[in-house]
């Protein structure tokens, strides 16, 4: 004879609809789902964005990386300019950036054409990359004596994108987590600004400094430039902080945030070990659809009307 808590557990398999698990595998499933009709529509003209944030560890890269992969991965032709020394987004995007590579310094320092830097990211057929190198490091203070110091990748971008035989539709910019001179040739190339925000303690902290600056750019150096999105990333639904953190950035930017959370996810932090993004490693997995969710309402976002 079968005890009575035995027949409850039989019957309450991860299929039963009325768990948690089954509850979770049926979102994921209706996301991939929704994921894969989604037919994403091209801007007009190239959206460039800086994304930046001087705080470390908030996921720029990662953000910049994915949202790139996302986007190539349903049709838009992508560039991602690797703006920081540590190199790790090309690294991410697969591209070459060893020490005698011709890089994003050559562009910037020696005035020498993006078009011959740019190399084609093995990720996905429209991806490409403009690669940082360990010669970046010196470029703070080799920028320093130079002509329209603030000018210069602004200058090399525009010449580019205008050359180029086909039209590029997002420019993604990929910061050091500093608001030194890259930083600031960085937002004066763009006419976005994308900040990621970690959803956990001080997640506001340092970010009134940052805003400050990007209004001085915008008073100064670039009439043009914006705060246009603001992606929450490192997202825990288990715990209270994230949450309060979400609604209070959510209070402070009610038109900037981005509907989508990125969560906290093996995966994401596993792929670039593999050269590659989240959504070439496990497009099927809950941090590959979040970016791919957020790529989708920045596309529409920027939609022509």
């Amino acid at each position: 004879m079968k005890h009575p808590e035995s027949e409850v557990n039989e019957q309450s398999t991860p299929f039963d609809e009325t768990t948690p698990l089954a509850r979770e595998i049926a979102e994921l499933t209706r996301r991939r789902q929704a994921v894969a009709k989604a037919a994403l529509p091209l801007p007009s003209a190239p959206r460039v964005f800086t994304v930046a944030n001087q705080k470390g560890g908030v996921g720029k890269t990662t953000s910049t990386v994915n949202l790139a992969a996302a986007l190539a991965r349903t049709g838009a032709r992508v560039l991602v300019i690797d703006l920081d020394p540590q190199g790790n987004a090309s690294t991410a995007l697969g591209v070459e950036h060893r020490s005698e590579t011709a890089s994003v310094y050559d562009v910037i320092i020696n005035d020498v054409p993006m078009a011959d830097v740019v190399q084609k990211s093995p990720e996905f057929a429209a991806l490409y990359c403009v690669p940082a190198t360990i010669h970046l490091a010196g470029a703070e203070i080799e920028l320093v004596s130079l002509v329209a110091r603030e000018q210069r990748l602004r200058s090399a971008l525009d010449q580019f994108l205008q050359d180029s035989a086909e039209a590029y539709h997002y420019v993604f910019i990929d910061c050091p987590p500093s608001l030194g001179l890259l930083t600031i040739n960085a937002f004066v190339a763009a006419q976005e600004v994308l900040i990621p925000i970690q959803c956990e303690y001080y997640a506001l902290e340092g970010l009134s400094q940052l805003l400050n600056n990007i209004k001085l750019i915008e008073r100064h150096l670039n009439p043009k430039l914006r705060v246009s999105t603001i992606l929450m990333t490192m997202y825990d639904s288990r715990t209270n902080l994230a949450n309060q953190v979400v609604d209070d950035v959510r209070d402070h930017f009610p038109q900037q945030v981005l509907t989508t959370l990125i969560p906290r996810s093996v995966r994401i932090s596993e792929a670039p070990s593999y050269g590659q993004s989240v959504i070439s490693y496990d497009q099927n997995s809950p941090g590959s659809l979040s970016y791919l969710e957020a790529a989708s309402e920045i596309a529409h976002r920027g939609a022509p009307q």
